[in-house]
């Protein structure tokens, strides 16, 4: 009597729990995505594609609702423990060479965990829509894709109209990080945001080709750009315009004086994505105001 009263005991915690209901079986069958591209990310949740997606990368910040999620680590400098409490099923990201460090990706492989790359390479507008359309059919949103793309040409006619009509060619400094020891790190005319500006009608401060370069205070002052554009990563903490204008280089430049520094998202001009129209209207707005 004892042992039969035991066995119902033990029977109505596990059924209690949900551990062998339907509903938990299935659960336990879904796929569960970690995306290790913040471009992916964006794109995916423009789709209303992101139901299975359990976790991102930090440098995965738009939608603003994707900071709900667990993250994995910096993309090149991942978290092997992070990774494996996320459980997943697949792994999303834009090229292994983009991934880090080499032994935390030499694990993932040797766990035999799925990975998936698209084959589209985001380069411009047109292979922007081409990644849109590649991703929409992967997970069945075609539909969804033909909107995204339709509208991104919309607005970047709208843009390419505006440029048009302005007179002025604005130099842009954009400043991504935050200072240290009165140095920069600032990007150049090779690059997203290089392509980004040149779209809004303006034209880089810095016009060599190798990248992100760090600049000393002096160097910023030589450049003398009509507009700075700084990324909301490292400057979150100067607290006002009036602060910012204050830095060392800053100070002295065009854009000081004429009041013309902005705050504008890391992300949004580091990849092409969706709403890269829309974002170029914005840049026009602000550098040609």
């Amino acid at each position: 009597m004892k042992k039969i009263i035991l066995l119902s005991f033990i029977s109505a915690i596990c059924f209690g729990c949900g551990r062998f209901d339907n509903k938990d079986e299935k659960q336990e069958n879904k796929e569960r995505i970690v995306l290790i591209s913040k471009q992916y990310c964006e794109i995916i949740h423009a789709l209303n594609a992101e139901e299975n997606v359990v976790a991102v990368d930090i440098s995965s910040v738009y939608p603003p609702k994707v900071k709900e999620l667990p993250t994995v680590g910096y993309h090149r400098a991942l978290s092997l423990e992070g990774l494996l409490a996320a459980k997943p099923t697949l792994i999303m990201h834009n090229g292994l060479k983009s991934l880090g460090p080499d032994h935390i990706v030499k694990q993932l492989q040797d766990l035999q965990i799925p990975m998936k790359e698209f084959d589209t390479k985001s380069e411009d507008i047109e292979s922007t829509k081409a990644l849109i359309q590649e991703m929409g059919n992967y997970f069945k949103k075609t539909a969804k894709a033909d909107s995204l793309c339709t509208k991104l040409d919309a607005d970047m006619k709208l843009a390419m109209e505006n440029v048009t009509q302005y007179v002025d060619t604005p130099k842009v400094l954009v400043i991504h990080f935050g200072r240290a020891s009165n140095v920069y790190l600032v990007m150049t005319k090779k690059g997203t945001a290089a392509k980004m500006v040149e779209w809004a009608g303006g034209t880089m401060a810095v016009t060599d080709t190798s990248g992100m370069r760090h600049l000393s205070a002096e160097v910023v002052t030589q450049y003398d750009p009509d507009v700075i554009l700084l990324t909301d990563f490292g400057y979150d903490r100067l607290g006002s315009n009036e602060k910012i204008q204050e830095l060392p280089g800053v100070s002295s430049t065009t854009a000081a004086r004429n009041n013309k520094i902005y705050r504008v998202n890391e992300c949004d001009l580091v990849y092409l994505g969706p709403r890269t129209g829309e974002i170029t209207l914005e840049l026009q707005k602000l550098i040609h105001q």
